[in-house]
């Protein structure tokens, strides 16, 4: 570990209201050990542990906004509700007696399955009634419906930051109900949250961003994350050009998005390889450069193989991050966020910092079992 990634990884950071002591985000990752959707002692003792181990920013995982069928999986966190507010408050005061800082990731499955096999009592809804190009399920959203969602992602975002979370952050990604909208494949609607752009079906999108900010302080910042690939389909791509992917971003950053939490499957991947070559900016930088916003990347950061493939049981070895250095150091994206790395060891980032390589425990699927 060399001195310059304790230079590039540990500067502060700043946006708004929130000051972060340096650049390693905790990304968001579902654990699914919330009985009936309420947070307790484990959760908010699982990331006080991050906090503690000197990891910037925490974003929790997804926890899901006050729309009947809006979780996948019973034990999904809720974000709304006396009990689950409750529950949320003791995990950002731990957080926050760490010394840590934290926002929630606020969610909506859409018409996607859990892995359990589990249904809600209210039927999946989403833009077209389909979870895949041509695989229906559940019903299609009315204008109504849509309404109401973007009113119960601003309850939720109102709620962070009343309980005193640092900051927001919208799910927009990996095939789930927002990136749904963006996805041709499963937006087929023909009034004005469809459309043969991506920056048409990007309407609902961009009303979910404005309500949150219209709810929020001024200074509150709103993350946003997006991502090409989705979980049915990790070859799917919204933008082929750059000129896609500002139609894309653009309009959700003019609503009031503050940065932009760029999800590719490996964060050394170029975007556009045909304009900048195999070493060219990936999808953060891409999104940094079109739109002038801070950008967080992520994907198999501090993994040997790509984290799809922790969910099929394979191990990984905690491997260099040179690659990561580099990109940060000529400013291609401002913020790493770190993902299965830090379920197996809360201590990353501090071993990082102090520059002990050898030490990083590497990811064990075994892990996902237990909240440590």
């Amino acid at each position: 570990m060399t001195t310059s990634a304790n230079d590039v990884l540990f500067r502060p950071f700043r946006i708004g209201s929130l000051e972060l002591k340096n650049r390693i985000v905790m990304a968001p990752m579902t654990r699914t050990f919330a009985p009936e959707g309420i947070p307790g002692e484990a959760n908010a003792a699982y990331y006080r542990r991050r906090a503690e181990g000197d990891v910037g920013l925490i974003l929790s995982e997804g926890t899901v906004v006050n729309r009947p069928a809006s979780r996948n999986e019973p034990n999904v966190p809720m974000f709304h509700g006396e009990a689950a507010l409750a529950g949320w408050k003791q995990v950002i005061d731990a957080v926050h007696d760490a010394g840590g800082k934290m926002g929630p990731q606020i969610w909506h499955t859409g018409s996607t399955r859990g892995r359990s096999g589990w249904e809600p009592e209210a039927p999946v809804e989403s833009p077209s009634a389909l979870v895949a190009p041509g695989k229906p399920r559940g019903v299609a959203m009315t204008e109504e419906d849509i309404a109401d969602t973007v009113a119960a992602f601003a309850a939720a975002a109102a709620d962070a930051e009343r309980l005193g979370f640092d900051t927001v952050e919208i799910h927009g990604a990996h095939g789930y109900l927002i990136d749904q909208f963006f996805w041709p494949g499963t937006n087929e609607r023909t009034d004005r949250y469809g459309g043969a752009t991506i920056r048409e079906r990007s309407r609902f999108a961009g009303e979910v961003v404005a309500a949150v900010r219209a709810a929020v302080s001024l200074d509150f910042p709103i993350l946003l994350r997006v991502s090409q690939w989705k979980q049915q389909d990790y070859a799917a791509r919204l933008a082929e050009t750059p000129e896609q992917m500002s139609d894309w971003l653009q309009p959700l950053v003019d609503a009031g998005v503050d940065v932009l939490h760029c999800s590719q499957r490996r964060f050394w991947e170029p975007e556009f390889p045909e304009i900048d070559g195999a070493q060219g900016l990936n999808f953060a930088g891409w999104a940094r450069k079109l739109t002038g916003v801070p950008t967080i990347s992520v994907g198999s950061v501090g993994l040997s193989g790509e984290f799809i493939a922790a969910f099929g049981g394979e191990s990984s070895s905690s491997v260099g991050i040179d690659q990561l250095i580099e990109r940060m150091e000529r400013d291609e994206f401002d913020l790493i966020a770190v993902g299965r790395a830090l379920i197996s060891d809360a201590q990353w980032a501090a071993k990082v910092r102090d520059g002990k390589a050898a030490e990083l425990t590497g990811f064990n699927p075994a892990a996902l079992a237990t909240l440590a």
